[in-house]
């Protein structure tokens, strides 16, 4: 193998360019600072956790699964610092995780982080994934996902996320192994700065209502269904 032909990018550089997707956008959306542990962990399984699960599909250049569990607290926290942020009272905010509205907005959250990520694939990696809406649950058990897509030899990482206040949140990522391989150099410079995602994520609030939770929406059943759940 030529020198040109060196390996850029594996499944951990996937994963790490998702981390830092996760920080960036909850970093602006709730002018905090949310910071991810330094190890990642190898699992077996990977699936939706109390008290709120997040999940989303991806396809296209690669395939994946990517989920975000959130405990109550983590999930309040987030919520009422991005509720703040855009100027809602704290006497009108929802007092309690299992609120449509909480689960309305980590879902919006999570599409932009989703969105950031499949930006970077485009600049960095030079392909193209698409994604599904992310889907919500609030849940009092665990329920495990298998991904009804073409993965030949499936990774799965988890890493820890802690919020300003110390809470815990977990990213998990399911992915086919897979090895990006730079052929000659280009350009891969950032284009979006945090301002530019405020202004798309105020467009996004406008222009769309926020994701629907998953028990009301008869085409995410659908969806559920074919994820084995």
């Amino acid at each position: 193998m030529t020198e040109e032909k060196r390996v850029v990018y594996g499944t951990e550089d996937l994963l790490t360019g998702l981390c830092n997707s996760v920080t960036r956008v909850l970093n602006v959306a709730t002018q905090s600072k949310v910071h991810y542990s330094g190890m990642v962990q190898r699992i077996t399984k990977i699936g939706l956790k109390p008290d709120i699960g997040c999940f989303v599909l991806f396809d296209g250049g690669f395939s994946g699964l990517v989920v975000l569990n959130f405990g109550a607290d983590t999930a309040m926290e987030l919520y009422e610092r991005y509720m703040l942020h855009m100027g809602m009272p704290k006497s009108e905010l929802a007092g309690s995780h299992t609120s449509d509205e909480v689960s309305n907005i980590l879902g919006e959250l999570m599409n932009q982080i989703v969105g950031d990520f499949t930006g970077k694939v485009r600049r960095e990696l030079q392909t193209n994934i698409t994604q599904n809406q992310p889907k919500m649950l609030v849940l009092n058990k665990q329920v495990m996902l298998s991904v009804d897509t073409p993965l030949d030899r499936p990774e799965m990482r988890r890493v820890s996320f802690f919020t300003e206040k110390n809470n815990i949140f977990y990213l998990e990522l399911a992915i086919d192994r897979t090895e990006f391989i730079k052929l000659h150099e280009f350009d891969s410079e950032e284009v979006l700065d945090p301002d530019a995602l405020m202004d798309l994520e105020n467009a996004n609030q406008e222009a769309r209502s926020a994701p629907a939770s998953v028990e009301h929406d008869d085409d995410n059943s659908d969806l559920l269904r074919s994820l084995g759940m």
